[in-house]
């Protein structure tokens, strides 16, 4: 099928919920993707974070391959040796306490809620079950997360949402204190905001925000659906700020292509749930760990070294081009301000001259698969210079 066909047919069949590019994916190659005209793409999105050893890296592909010609699926009333082997890595590499799996990251934030109110009612009593988030966060687009979002865009059609939520100023250590009280379970968090603006939260700022949780046992959620799995240079964001938190929640980069989300919990919050507390059908699918499982396995120091040294070249790049007002973020989650120009008319101008980008606001935002070298930067910077300069 032509891209025409491949449209008309979606515009026909599919709830219309994405205002897509006239593009049409099939298929791709470490960072570049190809088109169904035939023409190739250097992708600075990865699926929105998600591709993180890039398109079909053959390690991967070797992986999921052959678990799903072994199991595909089965009930998690069986343990699977996939499931096991990602869990273990996971918890190596974090040094908390264990792991759930499920499908996404709105999945894993609404475990992590769910978690966390059951924590503070055993000790507490149902009083204590409010959660404080910050404003400019992005957690999820089920009821439950889009209310915990601390974005008004996202709080218009859905009424009645969840009680129990409630949004602290961004970097206002007064405000977020003011905020706490003996309601308050948790505080949830995401450490690079993502949709918000690529905006790293302040190192004073998170210390002072987990010493306040610490001191009235709220629990501290961290929300590494974007910014964990290597995306920052560090297997998760925290570990940049020095601070634990209680709960973690991970997805898109961790499964390199296939739906996986996790909750981690430590120590504090290990035993939780018992049986029947949580569940879901597909958590811990073999051939998602299996993909998850390869992922883990590559994200060594030298390849996170490779994430921090790539991510501050395209920094140091783009803050010598002209229209670039600034940079933010960490590793390969990167926020550029314009200086003249409209995100979305920038972007649309990439992908015709052969570069995928996202938005984030009014910013233009870089998530490259974590494998991109120096050349393969500098070609997709040419590209935005080109058309930053129109």
């Amino acid at each position: 099928m032509n891209t025409r066909q491949i449209m008309q047919d979606e515009d026909t069949y599919l709830s219309n919920t994405y205002a897509r590019y006239g593009v049409a994916v099939v298929g791709g190659s470490g960072v570049r993707a190809k088109g169904s005209d035939g023409r190739e793409y250097i992708d600075f999105t990865s699926g929105i974070g998600v591709n993180s050893l890039g398109y079909c890296d053959p390690g991967w592909v070797g992986a999921v391959s052959e678990q799903a010609a072994r199991v595909q699926h089965t009930s998690n009333l069986f343990y699977t040796e996939p499931c096991t082997r990602a869990a273990k890595r996971v918890i190596e590499r974090t040094g908390m306490g264990n792991v759930f799996f499920g499908n996404s990251g709105a999945e894993a934030n609404e475990g992590a809620i769910k978690a966390a109110r059951k924590y503070s009612h055993a000790k507490y009593g149902v009083q204590r079950s409010e959660i404080i988030t910050l404003e400019g966060s992005f957690h999820g687009r089920t009821m439950a997360t889009i209310t915990a979002t601390g974005q008004d865009a996202f709080h218009k059609d859905y009424d009645p949402f969840l009680q129990g939520f409630v949004y602290a100023g961004t970097g206002d250590i007064a405000d977020l204190r003011s905020k706490v009280s003996d309601r308050t379970c948790a505080v949830m968090a995401e450490f690079v905001q993502g949709e918000g603006g690529v905006n790293p939260l302040g190192a004073d700022y998170v210390k002072e925000m987990a010493a306040i949780c610490a001191e009235n046992d709220i629990l501290l959620i961290a929300d590494e659906v974007q910014s964990g799995a290597g995306r920052t240079g560090r297997f998760m964001a925290y570990e940049h700020y020095g601070v634990k938190p209680d709960i973690v929640t991970v997805a898109k980069g961790i499964g390199g292509g296939l739906p996986i989300g996790a909750i981690i919990f430590g120590e504090k919050t290990k035993d939780t749930f018992t049986p029947g507390d949580h569940g879901s059908t597909y958590g811990g699918n073999p051939v998602a760990c299996a993909g998850a499982d390869y992922v883990l396995s590559r994200m060594d120091e030298g390849f996170l070294e490779h994430v921090r040294e790539v991510g501050g070249h395209i920094k140091k790049r783009l803050l010598s081009t002209p229209g670039v007002a600034g940079v933010t973020g960490l590793g390969l989650m990167i926020g550029v301000a314009l200086e003249n120009k409209k995100a979305p008319e920038v972007v649309k101008s990439c992908i015709d001259k052969g570069l995928f980008i996202l938005t984030a606001k009014d910013k233009l935002r870089l998530l490259p698969p974590l494998i991109i070298t120096k050349e393969e930067a500098d070609e997709g910077i040419e590209i935005l210079k080109s058309a930053l300069a129109e």
